[in-house]
């Protein structure tokens, strides 16, 4: 199995008694041999960018994302296909429990991460739901593929709980770790600035998974990624995250008003 066994009663207790937020972080959750060789098929820096999509935002910088499963080499795609399988769902639903649970197909925000030096992710809460697919969204899985990650090389998995006040958790994103959590209005978690040499990537495996019912705390209001400021980032909160969250909101407008205009044109 490339998945190795765990003890899903026991992962089921510690998920819905973490704080601050339900979370689990899973050790050697892949076999060795085949963590390696997942993390050996994972593109440069550089290729990354020719296959996918680079963020170099205010919020998120330096790091490419690659969605299309069709550019995912053999290794990797394994992986995804092994996180999407019926068996996992189950599980999935047995530990949190989430009834029906989906598997994202487009992958929206997921797949293949690669973060350059410097890089980084602001803490925040992802959005709450797909309104094209009528899909909610329920909880993150992420896997790191980092045969060596120095501690002096930060870049993190952080969870902080729900005012942004208090770093609860910081995960390493060592090879073969897994951390799954709860997608909620509370769920505030981002990824450390990198501090690794120049030609050292941080790889990691994101999927996302989703329900058609509305969770019990469902308010009826959709929303985007919400950026925070960390405590010791003033200025970042007061003037640079308002500026970027203006843009990211006149980009969305322009992007609606495009694909209304080609709705019109195609009719």
């Amino acid at each position: 199995m490339s998945i190795r066994a765990y003890d899903r009663d026991q992962l089921r207790s510690q998920y819905r008694a973490a704080q601050p937020f339900p979370h689990v972080c899973i050790d050697d959750f892949l076999d060795l041999e085949f963590a390696k060789t997942v993390a050996a098929a994972y593109p440069s820096f550089e290729e990354a960018e020719r296959l996918g999509f680079k963020f170099n935002f205010v919020n998120e910088q330096r790091k490419v994302q690659v969605t299309d499963v069709s550019k995912f080499p053999p290794p990797v795609k394994e992986l995804h296909d092994l996180l999407a399988s019926p068996a996992f769902l189950d599980d999935l639903s047995y530990i949190t429990g989430i009834p029906k649970l989906l598997a994202d197909s487009e992958l929206i925000g997921g797949g293949m991460h690669v973060t350059g030096a410097g890089g980084r992710l602001d803490v925040h809460v992802d959005f709450n739901y797909v309104e094209e697919r009528q899909l909610h969204r329920r909880l993150n899985v992420l896997v790191y593929l980092n045969p060596v990650w120095e501690p002096e090389w930060a870049g993190n998995i952080e969870l902080w709980d729900r005012d942004v006040k208090h770093r609860a958790h910081a995960f390493t994103p060592k090879l073969g770790r897994c951390v799954l959590f709860e997608t909620s209005e509370i769920s505030y978690h981002g990824v450390a600035p990198l501090k690794c040499p120049p030609e050292v990537s941080r790889f990691s495996f994101a999927t996302y998974y989703y329900t058609r019912e509305a969770p019990p705390t469902w308010t009826g209001r959709t929303h985007s990624t919400v950026f925070r400021a960390r405590p010791d980032e003033k200025l970042r909160g007061l003037l640079l995250m308002p500026a970027e969250k203006v843009k990211r909101e006149w980009r969305h407008r322009l992007g609606q008003a495009r694909r209304q205009l080609k709705n019109w044109i195609v009719r």
